[in-house]
């Protein structure tokens, strides 16, 4: 049941069935409104004139009468006839018989009067002043003057045309120059008057109707006089405006399938009972059109309100063997289509409730034991009561016009789709048949929408838009294999395999996130704000994986991986995180965690950021796998040049519903990584939650270092990066800070300055500006430039590549202790993740020299910069709580950074030893101590940010 609106929903999604479907529905209740106005206009005027109820002599004031007329006897008929289909639609199937035989017989009766109009057609005076014709309302005689025995009198149509009823009074001048005389409104089939109706004659509003080949005067007149009983046009004519006046008479070709549940063989009554109503409708319109244009007069059928033929109906004039044939014809064709109306309509809407893609239109779905539409009906008259309360066919056509219209172009896109996806399930039996021909329909459906009105248009396109997005949003989840869900298969196949399945350029750079959760035994979410701080991050755009590892075999823990993945996306859901589940069965977590950092994402639509949080009771656990496989996670995201993001304290930090009025986001920028630190404060402002909160970067300098130029130029950078963040350059002692920190920091400022003092070109300074993170990673140079020999780079060409990794690693000592080694490892981490786009700078010959050189320098705090591993696993628990670095830097975190509403720092990476990894754990707990909420970052190798759009 549902007829047009399951076939769109079924093959469209119920998204666009239950739009097309809802104005469909009001299309069809509005023309059982219009089809019983029309009923009431033939039963005032034709049948029983003397019934009206409210009655004025008052002409001006005649047609607000007739509207309230029509409103009395139309809400008496919608309640007769809703009874009638309560009752039964099979009481409505046998009036539908009585109906049909006086439909079939008035239309015979027309083409038997045509015929008898060749040879004898019926008398039809029209009354013509020169060529333009009059109205006979209030005229008795055709005539000037006419003669009583010797006298000659006037008529009134002379003192309609002069100041006086004497013969020598002042008249019109066109009364005066033009004849009176008469013609045959129906001349019949065998005059010429197919001829003259053969052209199209459209006139401006206010127009005489006139007779092209009559002869006529001219006067000087220049004004349309309405006061003379002419006939005029009452509205401006054109070709596209007919047809929209035309094509409601063609609505009702679907009325049989919009009662698919009631028919016996449904699919072979629909298709035969459709094309059989539009060829026999099509081929009764159209002869209609061509023997009305050869039989009736030119100015009688421009005559909208019959005026010339004092209101006669004409086809009834014209129709053998009486005019109350086609009147009752008329009457009972008007009631049978308000029935099939209130039959047909109410069964659609019942279709649509019990699909459940509307939920408060669930009620309508009940009705009677044997499947009555009850509540559907009652809503249906009551919706049918305000078209006839409206009462006006030209304000209520147009509208309804457009529904239909876009439910026919709905179902020519539906066959057109179903047949350019070829989807299995498309198998029509219908023989003759190709998707262009449906592809033309749904065209012409369109344009006939806006050739007809587009403001009516755009109005039916807005109510399907909103009632669209709100099933979109508020309606049930239903799966019907629509033909939309398999054109988007077909596009993201397409746009998948044109992706380039490899790093994005610099500008398109974004953290395309693959989100690590840990499950409790009850397979939920452990950390639930950990999707919280990815929808903030996201903000709905690019790529999200939530990924989480189950322990065992997929055979026995495939039903528990199916809950886990409900219960992912349940809080995905809650949290309005969007992206894809990933659940991973496997023997053991640490496999499980390395599959799907290795696996996760398609093609190019791959991660290239892994989130997760903080293990926070590492040292309380008592299996050391839990540390254990966090330390390996960040081998493998830097094995795969990926960057990493961990947050620490993850339970604090906000919710998607928070709004933080105040605060700052803090950036330590310790070592620099491509911009990562400078991107996620950005991202994140973008979010509700962080938006009032400002941005702030610490950058760190040594006592005889020139800060407040150091400030400058961080300043002018972010200025080129169009980023708004304070900066703070916080002064440590040389022996708390390693000078290689420092200029790591400031190579990029560095370079920028030096690009626009070179003044190079727009497109070398775009491919300086990549490069920046390739020579900042791998080159250690000077503040002032001068020391560094320019043989570095060639003596660095010619060091083989696994001989890098060992020469480049800072030490760390009792005295420089953690932050040496922080910077160590984010160095020796460059190093290891082996990308050709990393270059060291320093060779053995050079690293000893240096180490020479600074033995022999008063500055003891650079006396051991280098060696060849950073020794993390010389270093007990003890010795590490200790360590002097970390200890200094983080009471300058803390005494910055306490307040923050979140803290970015750099992340160092994990030892080669594996002896070293709790070390490695406690060390990163130092660093972080005493901040609330910490986000330590990580970068991959291959994200950067760039100062040009």
């Amino acid at each position: 049941a549902g007829g047009s609106y399951y076939m769109i929903s079924r093959s469209l999604g119920p998204e666009f069935g239950g739009a097309v479907g809802l104005c469909f529905y009001l299309g069809t209740t509005f023309a059982g409104a219009m089809y019983i106005l029309g009923t009431i206009e033939i039963l005032l005027v034709y049948i029983v004139p003397n019934a009206v109820v409210f009655k004025t002599e008052d002409p001006s004031a005649s047609a607000q009468a007739m509207l309230n007329n029509m409103r009395v006897y139309g809400t008496c008929i919608v309640t007769v006839m809703a009874v009638v289909v309560f009752v039964g639609v099979k009481y409505v199937n046998k009036l539908a018989l009585v109906f049909l035989a006086c439909v079939i017989l008035s239309i015979f009766a027309i083409y038997a009067g045509v015929v008898k109009s060749a040879f004898d057609p019926p008398h039809f005076p029209v009354c013509l002043l020169g060529n333009r014709t009059l109205s006979k309302r209030g005229i008795d005689v055709c005539a000037k003057v006419i003669q009583n025995g010797n006298e000659t009198t006037t008529t009134k149509l002379w003192s309609m045309f002069c100041d006086s009823a004497l013969l020598n009074a002042t008249c019109d001048e066109y009364f005066t120059l033009n004849n009176v005389s008469e013609v045959q409104g129906i001349p019949g089939v065998a005059s010429r008057a197919i001829i003259d109706n053969l052209w199209s004659v459209y006139q401006p509003e206010g127009a005489y109707v006139e007779k092209q080949d009559q002869p006529s005067i001219p006067a000087s007149e220049t004004l349309v006089t309405r006061e003379l009983p002419y006939v005029f046009t009452d509205m401006v004519t054109y070709f596209t405006l007919l047809v929209g006046i035309y094509f409601p008479s063609v609505t009702g070709i679907m009325a049989g399938s919009n009662r698919s549940g009631d028919l016996k063989d449904a699919q072979k009554s629909i298709p035969t009972g459709t094309i059989l109503a539009i060829s026999t409708t099509s081929f009764i319109y159209l002869s209609c059109i061509v023997l009305f244009a050869a039989c009736i007069e030119g100015v009688v059928l421009r005559d909208k309100y019959g005026d010339a033929v004092n209101g006669n109906l004409v086809i009834g004039t014209l129709s053998w063997p009486s005019p109350w044939v086609i009147v009752i014809g008329s009457f009972f064709s008007t009631c049978g289509a308000g029935l099939q109306s209130l039959t047909g309509a109410p069964r659609l809407l019942q279709a649509i409730a019990r699909d459940g893609i509307v939920p408060f239109l669930r009620v309508f779905g009940h009705g009677k034991a044997n499947g009555e539409p009850t509540w559907a009906l009652l809503l249906t008259a009551c919706i049918c009561e305000i078209g006839i309360l409206i009462a006006s066919l030209d304000n209520v056509a147009p509208i309804l016009s457009m529904f239909f219209l876009m439910c026919y172009m709905f179902v020519n896109l539906a066959c057109a789709v179903q047949t350019l996806l070829r989807t299995p399930n498309w198998r029509p039996r219908f023989k003759y048949y190709h998707w262009t021909l449906s592809f033309l329909g749904m065209s012409l459906c369109l344009a006939l929408m806006f050739i007809c009105s587009w403001y009516y248009a755009l109005v039916a396109m807005v109510i399907a838009g909103c009632i669209y997005k709100y099933i979109e949003y508020r309606g049930a989840e239903k799966e019907w294999g629509d033909g939309i869900r398999g054109l988007s298969l077909n596009a993201a196949r397409y746009a998948l395999i044109k992706l380039e399945d490899g790093p994005p350029h610099t500008k398109n750079w974004r953290p395309q996130l693959l989100v690590l959760l840990s499950l409790d035994s009850e397979q939920c979410v452990h950390h639930p704000r950990l999707l919280s701080l990815t929808t903030q991050l996201k903000a709905g755009k690019g790529l999200t994986i939530v990924g989480s590892v189950i322990e065992g075999t997929y055979l026995n823990k495939h039903s528990e991986a199916s809950t886990a993945e409900q219960n992912i996306n349940t809080v995905m859901s809650t949290e309005k995180t969007k992206g894809f589940c990933h659940v991973v069965v496997s023997s053991n977590m640490r496999d499980g965690l390395s599959y799907l950092i290795q696996s996760a994402g398609l093609g190019g639509m791959k991660h290239n950021t892994v989130l997760m949080a903080w293990p926070d009771s590492w040292r309380v656990s008592e299996v050391s796998s839990c540390w254990r496989n966090f330390v390996d996670i960040v081998r493998e995201t830097t094995a795969a040049q990926q960057a990493l993001l961990v947050a620490k304290n993850i339970d604090l930090f906000p919710s998607n519903q928070e709004r933080f009025s105040e605060g700052n986001i803090d950036v330590w920028w310790i070592v620099h990584d491509g911009g990562m630190l400078m991107l996620l404060p950005f991202l994140l402002r973008q979010h509700k939650v962080w938006r009032k909160c400002k941005m702030r970067i610490f950058t760190v300098a040594q006592m005889d270092d020139n800060s407040i130029q150091m400030k400058k130029d961080l300043q002018m950078f972010l200025y080129h990066l169009r980023l708004d963040a304070e900066v703070e350059v916080v002064e440590m002692f040389d022996s708390d800070i390693s000078a290689f920190t420092y200029e790591k920091t400031l190579v990029m400022e560095q370079r920028s300055q030096m690009l626009k003092q070179m003044q190079l070109s727009k497109t070398e300074r775009e491919r300086e500006i990549q490069s920046i993170t390739d020579e900042s990673r791998g080159s250690i140079k000077r503040k002032n430039y001068s020391r560094q020999p320019s043989s570095d780079q060639d003596e660095q060409a010619k060091q083989p590549d696994e001989k890098q990794e060992e020469e480049a690693q800072l030490i760390h000592d009792k005295n420089t202790a953690s932050h040496s080694a922080t910077a160590a490892a984010a160095a020796a981490d460059k190093a290891d993740a082996g990308t050709d786009r990393v270059h060291m700078t320093w060779t053995k010959e050079k690293l000893i020299a240096e180490k020479h050189k600074n033995k022999e320098s008063t500055m003891s705090g650079f006396k051991d910069f280098f060696s060849m591993k950073p020794e993390w696993e010389n270093l007990n628990q003890s010795n590490v709580r200790r360590m002097h670095t970390a200890v200094k830097l983080n009471e300058v975190v803390v005494n910055k950074s306490q307040d923050a509403q979140l803290v970015l720092l750099n992340m160092p990476g994990p030892p080669k030893n594996r002896q070293g990894d709790d070390n490695y754990m406690e060390f990163l707990e130092v660093l972080t101590e005493g901040l609330n909420k910490v986000l330590l970052v990580r970068g991959g190798g291959r994200e950067v940010i760039t100062i040009y759009s």
